[in-house]
Formats: structure tokens, C-alpha cells, sequence
């Protein structure tokens, strides 16, 4: 279920003396960034403000995820399980999510290969205002549209050559290469993958 102010108190708060566990998911890989509790107050705050606001148990007061570091969780969607009694909060983390410093409180969990693209899409999106001479990404930003959508039939061009007339590591090379440049120019285009991905899944429900 899809939770809003409305729905609030539909939840099964008596479980666990009014507190309810919450994963962050990074809504657009998919990681999970942390656990934390939330109360009916916390979560309330949370669909009000757009960030994650979380009940301490240790302190027995609500804090705002970010409020002395800056790391804030801004919120995208808020769901409950079959039961009512967990959130599933899918989050975009403004820098890292642990208070160790790391991107996530479970470090070693490995993203699916299907993740791992909108993994790359953050990063090169964070390479757009780096310096040309700083990356290569960050090269082609700063040669234009046209130059990377030159980039892109080229690499079109060597995927099809490679499928027809070279090995298997060739083509796998070339997909890899196109799909790189792919992402650079929808970055350039201020598109983001989740919007191409929504186009194939209409196309696959009809």
C-alpha cells in the first residue's frame, strides 16, 4: 500500500508499542541504505517534509536523518508491506547514508547487473560540471549534443560490424561502449534512464 497523511493510522502501530521498522532504498539503484524506526509523529513529519525523519529509540525523540551532516534522505515513496507493520521508504541520499561515511549502512551488498546502470547513470551525471581534463566523461560534456550523438551512431556503427564479423569479447565490448554513450547523451538531454525504461514497459503491456 502506497502511504500518504491519510492513511497513517492504518497502520499496525500496536505491533511494536507504536514504532515501525523502515528500509531506505536508494530509489534509483535500488541499494539498500539503511534500516531505521519510525513512529506515527516521525512518519507523519516525513510525508510532510519530503526527508526522513526517524524515531531514536536511545534518545526517545525524533531526528531528521541529515540534520547535523547535511545528509539528508529526500523522500520519493513511502510503502507498507501486506501486513502493515514495515516501510519500504525509496529515497534519494544527498551524500552518504551511514554515519561511517559510506554510501550505505551494508557496504558489501552487491547490486544486480540491471542496478548497476542507473548506478552509472549518478555517476556520470556527477562528471557533467567537472573539468574536460578531469575525466573523459566529462570530455565529452563539454563537446556539445551533436559530438556526442555523433559519438553514439558511431558506436551503433561498431556494434553491428562487431556482431557480423568479430568475437563474442568484441561485441560484448561494443554493447558496453554504447551503452556508455548512450547514458552520457541522455544526461546531456537532462533524460533520465527511469523515463526510457517506462517507455519499454508500456510497449511490453500492450
Amino acid at each position: 500500500m502506497l502511504v500518504t497523511r491519510k492513511n497513517v493510522t492504518e497502520l499496525a502501530w500496536q505491533k511494536m508499542d507504536n514504532l515501525i521498522p523502515a528500509i531506505i532504498q536508494h530509489a534509483g539503484t535500488g541499494a539498500v541504505l539503511m534500516q531505521g524506526y519510525m513512529s506515527p509523529e516521525s512518519l507523519t513529519q516525513t510525508l510532510t517534509s519530503g526527508k526522513a525523519t526517524f524515531f531514536s529509540r536511545s534518545k526517545q525523540a525524533l531526528w531528521v536523518k541529515g540534520e547535523t551532516s547535511g545528509n539528508f534522505l529526500e523522500v520519493k515513496q513511502v510503502l507498507t508491506d501486506c501486513d502493515k507493520d514495515s516501510l519500504l521508504i525509496a529515497c534519494q541520499p544527498i551524500g552518504p547514508s551511514c554515519h561511517l561515511g559510506t554510501e550505505s549502512c551494508f557496504p558489501e551488498q552487491q547490486l544486480s547487473q540491471q542496478n548497476f546502470l542507473s548506478q552509472l547513470e549518478q555517476v556520470i551525471a556527477s562528471r557533467k560540471n567537472d573539468a574536460p581534463e578531469d575525466s573523459y566523461t566529462a570530455h565529452l560534456f563539454s563537446r556539445g549534443t551533436t559530438k556526442i550523438a555523433q559519438k553514439v551512431g558511431e558506436e551503433g556503427v561498431e556494434v553491428a560490424l562487431a556482431a557480423v564479423a568479430e568475437t563474442k569479447d568484441d561485441l560484448l565490448g561494443e554493447c558496453a561502449d554504447l551503452f556508455y554513450h548512450t547514458l552520457v547523451l541522455l544526461q546531456d538531454k537532462e533524460i533520465e534512464l527511469k523515463e526510457v525504461m517506462a517507455v519499454l514497459q508500456k510497449r511490453h503491456n500492450k
